[in-house]
């Protein structure tokens, strides 16, 4: 089912997006190959889509759309690259919130501002996290692994794809939440996360489903709880957050394109549109729907007001648990 933003927010009133000029005397758009930056390795959750967005895209614009994958510094590397690009609509981004939102609040010295340097182009997607952790933990629900924890304080190890990252923000309001203390260790990828986690070198991870189910249904991982608002069909087993105890933790991955401040509303409006249309395609939707992910079609100003929304809700979960990097 396609969701759509409706509300409206701050980020749509910053000067996300320009009036176009000289529009007369620009070539048809596109006329060359376009970089779609992944601000984060190959695998996990946000690649893969990624790439599925960037076939569709190839196709109905004629043009080859190359995938450059920049991890390192929970997406900053990447998105730095974005910020520099020229503003021609031959450079985007795909990623999520931890890249874009969390960065914001946690990391200091960014060489770019996370509102000001970026127009939204269109959201793409929206899922929900499965807290999992390895087969060998003595735990079969979360209230078990809560007195673990509280037994083995600081013992049991979470992995996160990065300081800041939103799973790592949802591990942490779920020790505030139970009253418990596990020990962090980030990553640079979800995919590195989740190795280390069949492994057995952590414990515990909050891992967007995509990623998650595989191994799931290999019985190589456990679930504890899932994120949505209902049970997930694929693990009609295993309780919501809200079932398990975890309701506070509201926070709900998100992925979407920017590009670069002042690209022409044009272009930008091409994009959205071209995305919007991806979205409903039945074999787009269907593959979605396998992974637990929802289509989400925004115009750029609703994707804006998403971002803004997370922006005040990350900020308060950010104070709560007193995070610095």
């Amino acid at each position: 089912m396609t969701h759509i933003v409706r509300s409206v927010g701050i980020f749509a009133t910053c000067a996300f997006l320009t009036t176009p000029t000289g529009a007369a005397e620009q070539p048809a758009y596109p006329n060359k190959p376009i970089r779609l930056i992944v601000p984060f390795p190959p695998g996990g959750s946000i690649d893969p889509i990624a790439r599925m967005m960037a076939t569709k895209l190839s196709e109905r614009l004629g043009q080859q759309i190359l995938v450059d994958n920049r991890p390192g510094a929970n997406g900053a590397i990447g998105t730095e690259l974005l910020a520099r690009a020229a503003p021609d609509g031959y450079t985007l981004i795909h990623l999520g919130p931890g890249t874009h939102v969390i960065n914001a609040h946690l990391a200091k010295n960014l060489p770019y501002d996370s509102i000001k340097d970026f127009a939204p182009v269109a959201a793409v997607q929206r899922s929900d996290y499965v807290l999992v952790v390895h087969p060998s933990l003595p735990v079969s629900s979360v209230k078990e692994m809560a007195a673990l924890a509280r037994a083995r304080p600081g013992q049991i190890a979470y992995g996160s794809s990065g300081n800041g990252n939103m799973n790592h923000l949802a591990a942490e309001l779920m020790n505030i939440t139970l009253g418990i203390k596990t020990h962090h260790i980030p990553y640079k990828g979800a995919a590195v996360v989740l190795t280390d986690l069949i492994s057995g070198q952590i414990q515990m991870h909050f891992s967007v489903a995509i990623s998650a189910l595989p191994l799931i249904q290999a019985g190589r991982l456990k679930p504890l709880a899932f994120g949505g608002e209902t049970r997930l069909a694929q693990l009609p087993q295993v309780q919501t957050f809200a079932e398990a105890g975890l309701g506070a933790i509201t926070l709900r991955p998100w992925q979407g394109m920017l590009a670069p401040a002042k690209t022409p509303r044009p272009i930008i409006d091409r994009l959205n549109g071209e995305i919007a249309q991806i979205l409903r395609l039945p074999d787009i939707v269907e593959s979605l729907s396998a992974r637990a992910m929802t289509p989400l079609i925004t115009t750029p100003e609703q994707f804006a007001a998403l971002m803004a929304s997370d922006y005040k809700n990350v900020a308060a979960i950010i104070k709560a648990a007193n995070l610095k990097l």
